[in-house]
C-alpha cells in the first residue's frame, strides 16, 4: 500500500504529444497500486469494488463540453456516474474495478476531445501554467495586430471623397488582410480546434458559433479585398475580426486566471505534501525516499520550510508548525517533543524528528483532500439546471443567425453576414454557464481558507435559507475533550484501578467522554492500561463494550465490560449537575466518572451572532437535562432539550421541518449522522471527527464556533451573488440579441458584449473570495 501514494508520471516521450498520455502510457493507470494516487474506495468498502475518481479535464471551456465529457465517460461499460465541472475542469468518476479499468475510460474522454489527467499529478499543474502562458501570447499577438489593423482602418473612416487613392486604400486592405493571418492562424487556434471537435463528434458546443463568427467575418472580408465588386460587397471587416478575437481571448485569459486562482484552495491543500522526505535507515543513517513508500513506524527528519510527509509524533526536537490549512488556525502552533503532527502542514522553526503514525488515506490530509475534491467536482442544482438551458440555447442561436441573414440578404449579402456573425457571437451562453459554479466555487475556497471545507456545493443555497440552528452539546458547544473532575468506584476498588478500566475501554471510542477517561490516564501515568480489550463495539449515543483481559490467553476468561451512559450501564446516576460516564460488568457498577465540560469562549457571542440575524437557536444533547439546560442558559440558548437518543434528535428536526423551518444542524459527527444528514444543511464540529466518517455539508477544522454564523452570512452572499449573476446573463441576452437581428450591433460590439459579459459574472463572483464577517456584515438576506 505504500507505493499506492506514488503518483502516476506518464513516460517521458507523451510530455510533447496534445494529449497527457495515450496507448501505453495509460496501461499504467490500470495497476492497482496506482489507483489511490487519484481515487479511492466508494462508501471506503472495498467489498463494494467501486471507486471514485478525480481527473483534471484538458480542452474545456463551457457547460456543452461538460455535457460531452460526461456522456462520453458514461458511455464506457463499468463507469457508474460521472460529474463534470465546467467552471473548474474538473470530473468526478465513479466506476467498478470489476468491469472496467481507467485507462478505458481515459481513453474514452480523449477519443472525445477531451483528454484526462488524475487530478494529484503533477503534470496537470505544469500543463495549466503552460497553457495560461500560451493564452498570454495568444493574447499578446491578437492586441498587436487589432492595434495595427485599426491604425491602416481609420483613414478610411475619416478620409472625404477624394481624398484617398484606390490604389492606396488597396494597399490598407491588403495590409490589414496580411496581419490578421496571425490572428487567424495563431490566435485563433483553440476556437477552431474545439469547434471541429464539436462537429467531428456531431455535437454544438459554445466555440462552434464563435469559429463560424470568425470564418465568415474573415471570408466577407477576404472576398472583398480580391473581389470589391463580387457577391458578398466590397466592404472588409478586419478592425472588427481582429477586436472581437482580442475582446475574447482578453475574457477568457482573465477568466482562466480566476479560475485558477478560484482553484487555488484545493491545489494548496493537495500540493502540500512534500515529494520525499529524510527516513532513518537500519544503521541510523538518512537516506531520501519518495513520501510514497513511508510506513507506519518509520522515523522521518523534517527540515525547517519543509511539510510534514504523513501523521505522526515528535520523537526529537521543538518546533511550531503552520496549519492554517488544516486546522483553520492562521498563527503558528507551538510542537513540543511528544506531541502530534499533522500531513500537509508545515515545519516553521527546527529540525525533528517523526514517528510516522498514519499515512495515505489514513491521514487527517487525506480526508480534507477527499472532501475538497467532492465539493470540487459537484454541481448544484442552479448549475446542472442553467447547464441544461445552455446546449438548446446553442441551438436556437444558430436558428436564430441563420433567420436573420435570410431576413436581410436580399438587401444587403454582405451585411446580411456580418449581422449572422453578430447573433452567433452575442448571444454565446458562456455567462449563465459560469453564474453558478463560478460563485460556489470561489465562495468554498474562502470558506476553506477559513478553516470551514465545503463537501457539497449545493449546501450553500440550502445554508442560505436556514432559519433554525440547532446545537450538540457535548464537543459542540463545550470543548472537545471534557475534563476528569472525580471518580466514584464500588468498594474495595481504588480510583486509579477503576480509571485504568475505563481508559483501556475508552481508547477504543471517539467519544468525548472516552477521550476524556483515557486523557486523565496518560496525564497521571504515562503508561498504557494493562488491560486488554477485545471485540470492542460501540453503540451511537449510548456507549460501548469489550471483553477486558488482564495477562490472560483465553478470551473465554475474560470479563465483558460497558463504559457509557446510566441507562446504557444500568446504573443510578449520581445526583450531581455535570455530566457523567459509567462503567459496569457483568456483576454490575463499577465506577462512574463525572466530568467537567467547558463552554467554549465564543460560543455566547456566535450564539448572539446568529440570533441577531433572525435565526432560532435551539440545543439538543444526548447528556442529562439539567446539564444540557445549563449549558444552554450561559450560551444565550432559550430553547433546550437533554436525555435525547439519535432517534429522539432526529425526531425533533422532523418536527422543526413540518413546521416550515429550514434548519442547520451542528453536531461532533460521533453519535449526530442520523440528524446531519436529515438537516437542510450541517456541520460537522471538533477536531476528534474522522472527517472521512463525517456525513455534515461543512466540516469545521478549528474549534471557533463563529465560524457557524460566518459561514451562514457567507452562504447568503453567494445567492445573492448568483442572482445578480443570473440576471446579468438573461438581461443581457435580452437586450443584445434584438440590437444584432436589427443589424444595430456591429460584430466588434458583439464580442466585446460576449467577453465582457463572462468577465462580468466571474470578477462578480471574485468578490467572494473575501470570507464574510458575522454577525452582520454580509449575513442580511
Amino acid at each position: 500500500m505504500q507505493a499506492a501514494l506514488a503518483p502516476f508520471s506518464p513516460p517521458s516521450s507523451s510530455a510533447s504529444s496534445t494529449t497527457p498520455a495515450s496507448g501505453e502510457a495509460l496501461r499504467v493507470l490500470d495497476d492497482p497500486i496506482e489507483w489511490p494516487a487519484f481515487s479511492h474506495l466508494a462508501e471506503g468498502d472495498p467489498a463494494t469494488g467501486r471507486w471514485e475518481s478525480q481527473t483534471v479535464v484538458e480542452g474545456m471551456h463551457c457547460a456543452a463540453c461538460a455535457f460531452t465529457v460526461e456522456a462520453a465517460l458514461l458511455q464506457v461499460p463499468g463507469v457508474l456516474e460521472a460529474q463534470v465541472n465546467a467552471a473548474n475542469r474538473r470530473a468526478r468518476v465513479v466506476w467498478s474495478a470489476a468491469a472496467t479499468r481507467p485507462s478505458r475510460w481515459f481513453e474514452a474522454a480523449a477519443a472525445a476531445g477531451y483528454p484526462l489527467l488524475p487530478a494529484s499529478n503533477s503534470s496537470a499543474r505544469e500543463r495549466r501554467a503552460r497553457d495560461l502562458r500560451l493564452a498570454l501570447w495568444r493574447w499578446l499577438v491578437s492586441g498587436f495586430c487589432m492595434m495595427q489593423v485599426m491604425m491602416y482602418a481609420y483613414p478610411a473612416y475619416i478620409a472625404q471623397s477624394g481624398e484617398m487613392t484606390a490604389d492606396a486604400a488597396q494597399l490598407l486592405r491588403w495590409a490589414s488582410w496580411v496581419l490578421t493571418l496571425p490572428v487567424l492562424f495563431f490566435s485563433c487556434g483553440p476556437f477552431f480546434r474545439s469547434a471541429w471537435s464539436d462537429l467531428r463528434h456531431a455535437r454544438i458546443g459554445m466555440d462552434v458559433p464563435v469559429a463560424f463568427g470568425i470564418g465568415i467575418t474573415f471570408a466577407v472580408s477576404t472576398a472583398a479585398t480580391f473581389d470589391s465588386g463580387g457577391v458578398l460587397g466590397a466592404e472588409v471587416f478586419f478592425d472588427s475580426l481582429t477586436m472581437f478575437v482580442f475582446f475574447l481571448l482578453t475574457g477568457r485569459w482573465l477568466e482562466a486566471r480566476l479560475r485558477d486562482r478560484t482553484a487555488g484552495s484545493l491545489d494548496a491543500v493537495m500540493n502540500r505534501l512534500p515529494d520525499s522526505i529524510d527516513r532513518r535507515g537500519a544503521g541510523g543513517d538518512w537516506q531520501r525516499v519518495a513520501v510514497g513508500r513511508l510506513a507506519v513506524g518509520d522515523v522521518v527528519r523534517v527540515l525547517p520550510g519543509e511539510a510534514f510527509p504523513a501523521d505522526g509524533v515528535l520523537i526529537e526536537g521543538n518546533t511550531s508548525t503552520g496549519e492554517a490549512l488544516l486546522t483553520g488556525e492562521s498563527r503558528p502552533v507551538p510542537r513540543t517533543c511528544g506531541e502530534r503532527v499533522l500531513a500537509g502542514s508545515h515545519n516553521l522553526s527546527a529540525t525533528v524528528q517523526v514517528r510516522i503514525e498514519s499515512v495515505g488515506e489514513g491521514t487527517r490530509f487525506a480526508q480534507i483532500v477527499r472532501l475538497m475534491e467532492s465539493a470540487a467536482s459537484s454541481k448544484p442544482r442552479l448549475a446542472r439546471l442553467a447547464d441544461r438551458i445552455a446546449r438548446p440555447f446553442l441551438v436556437l442561436v444558430l436558428l436564430a443567425a441563420m433567420g436573420a441573414a435570410a431576413f436581410w440578404w436580399r438587401a444587403d449579402t454582405g451585411k446580411a453576414l456580418m449581422v449572422a456573425v453578430a447573433v452567433l457571437i452575442v448571444t454565446c451562453p458562456c455567462a449563465l454557464s459560469l453564474a453558478t459554479p463560478a460563485a460556489m466555487l470561489t465562495s468554498a475556497g474562502a470558506l476553506a481558507r477559513g478553516g470551514v471545507l465545503t463537501s457539497n456545493l449545493q449546501a450553500l443555497e440550502a445554508l442560505a435559507a436556514v432559519d433554525t440552528v440547532v446545537f450538540d452539546k457535548t464537543g459542540t458547544l463545550t470543548g472537545d475533550t471534557p475534563r476528569l473532575e472525580r471518580v466514584y468506584c464500588r468498594q474495595g476498588l481504588r480510583p486509579g484501578d477503576a480509571l485504568e478500566i475505563g481508559a483501556a475501554l475508552g481508547a477504543h471510542s471517539l467519544h468525548p467522554g472516552a477521550r476524556a477517561l483515557v486523557n486523565a490516564w496518560n496525564a497521571q501515568f504515562r503508561t498504557p492500561p494493562a488491560w486488554a480489550v477485545t471485540q470492542p463495539a460501540e453503540l451511537a449515543g449510548l456507549g460501548l463494550e469489550g471483553l477486558l483481559c488482564r495477562g490472560c490467553v483465553d478470551e473465554g476468561t475474560a470479563q465483558r465490560v460497558r463504559l457509557g451512559s446510566a441507562g446504557y450501564c444500568g446504573v443510578t446516576p449520581l445526583k450531581v449537575d455535570a455530566p457523567q460516564v459509567h462503567l459496569c460488568d457483568e456483576q454490575g457498577w463499577i465506577a462512574s466518572f463525572v466530568l467537567a465540560e467547558e463552554l467554549r469562549a465564543d460560543a455566547a457571542s456566535a450564539v448572539a451572532a446568529l440570533q441577531a440575524e433572525g435565526i432560532t437557536v435551539r440545543l439538543l444533547s444526548g447528556d442529562r437535562d439539567s446539564a444540557a439546560r445549563e449549558i444552554a442558559a450561559r450560551a444565550g440558548i432559550e430553547f433546550a432539550q437533554g436525555d435525547c437518543k439519535p432517534e429522539d434528535k432526529l425526531e425533533a428536526l422532523w418536527r422543526l421541518q413540518a413546521e416550515g423551518r429550514q434548519v442547520a444542524m451542528v453536531g461532533d459527527g460521533l453519535n449526530d449522522g442520523p440528524s446531519l444528514a436529515r438537516a437542510n444543511a450541517s456541520f460537522a464540529f471538533g477536531n476528534a471527527v474522522p472527517l472521512s466518517r463525517a456525513r455534515a455539508d461543512f466540516v469545521v477544522l478549528g474549534d471557533a464556533l463563529e465560524a457557524i454564523p460566518r459561514t451562514i452570512a457567507q452562504a447568503r452572499r453567494t445567492l445573492r451573488v448568483v442572482r445578480q449573476n443570473l440576471a446579468w446573463a438573461a438581461g443581457y441576452n435580452a437586450l443584445c440579441v434584438p440590437l444584432a437581428v436589427a443589424g444595430w450591433l456591429p460584430a466588434w460590439l458583439a464580442g466585446l458584449g460576449m467577453a465582457a459579459s463572462s468577465l462580468v459574472v466571474v470578477l462578480n463572483a471574485a468578490r467572494l473570495a473575501a470570507p464574510a464577517n458575522a454577525p452582520a456584515g454580509g449575513a442580511g438576506r
